[in-house]
């Protein structure tokens, strides 16, 4: 006994620390929140907002940059109002990271009669001085916005001057689901101007994202998979679930819709949203 107590008091003391330093580890883990204020990016310092009036939006600082270079850039906003009676399809644009397998990043541009275009991207809004790491996603290290963009910016700098692929695939949606997709993702849009969230890698991605506000629409359309959470194969489970509005096979509609060619072709065509999409 003389033997055994000390032992079970020492074994006492070391699980008492252990959970005290638990404890201390979750308490500083919950104080860790999200904000709109820090020394952001140039490119990410200003968030879009849409204000509503009757079946009409005003979107405000649609990203509409020009690129010398993919970091050398001069920033430019414009404000636009959109009636939400003439949205009529939407696009799902997946850009596969060159060199990282599996990783890609998603977005969606909304298409309104005449010809006009609203892309909006979900995306981890940096620091400066801060770059992307999956495992830093995991670790509430980047804040998470969405951007509202021209696509001559949002596309074009990913095919023009990332030179990743770039795909962009029409999607089938009533008119009606098309116009409730992008009221959804624009309420969230300003809810995160309010309350900012963190990106997590796994959990709230570009792609999860995207996927919830489907599911918001259309309740369990985009089941769970790991073509989600790895999204440069997204494309291939879209058309497995039928959500592509194409009659080609997949391999065909990937060859049909990587739009890279005809974004270089078309780069200073004022038509460069409608060009991009014909065939050649």
């Amino acid at each position: 006994m003389a033997g055994i107590l000390p032992a079970m008091s020492r074994k006492r003391t070391a699980l008492s620390m252990l959970l005290a330093t638990i404890l201390l580890l979750a308490m500083w883990w919950v104080s860790i929140r999200p904000s709109n204020d820090r020394d952001w990016t140039a490119d990410q310092t200003i968030l879009s907002s849409a204000f509503f009036e009757g079946k009409k939006v005003t979107v405000r600082n649609i990203r509409n940059f020009s690129y010398v270079t993919k970091s050398d850039y001069t920033p430019a906003y414009y404000d636009k109002t959109f009636d939400l009676d003439t949205v009529k399809r939407v696009w799902y644009i997946v850009e596969p990271f060159s060199g990282f397998p599996g990783a890609a990043h998603t977005f969606l541009s909304f298409e309104f009669n005449d010809d006009e275009f609203l892309a909006i991207s979900v995306e981890i809004r940096k620091e400066k001085g801060e770059s992307f790491s999956p495992f830093k996603g995991l670790l509430k290290s980047y804040e998470l916005m969405y951007v509202a963009g021209d696509e001559r910016d949002l596309i074009m700098l990913r095919s023009n001057y990332r030179k990743d692929e770039v795909f962009v695939y029409p999607m089938k949606a009533s008119q009606e689901g098309v116009r409730a997709l992008l009221v959804d993702m624009l309420e969230r849009m300003n809810t995160l101007a309010d309350r900012p969230e963190f990106y997590n890698s796994i959990t709230n991605t570009c792609t999860t994202n995207i996927a919830s506000h489907v599911n918001a629409i259309s309740p369990g359309k985009v089941p769970f998979s790991l073509k989600i959470l790895l999204p440069a194969d997204s494309d291939e489970l879209a058309y497995d679930l039928g959500l592509i509005d194409t009659e080609l096979s997949f391999e065909d509609a990937r060859k049909r819709f990587r739009i890279n060619e005809r974004a270089e072709k078309y780069a200073d065509d004022p038509d460069f949203s409608v060009k991009i999409r014909t065939d050649e």
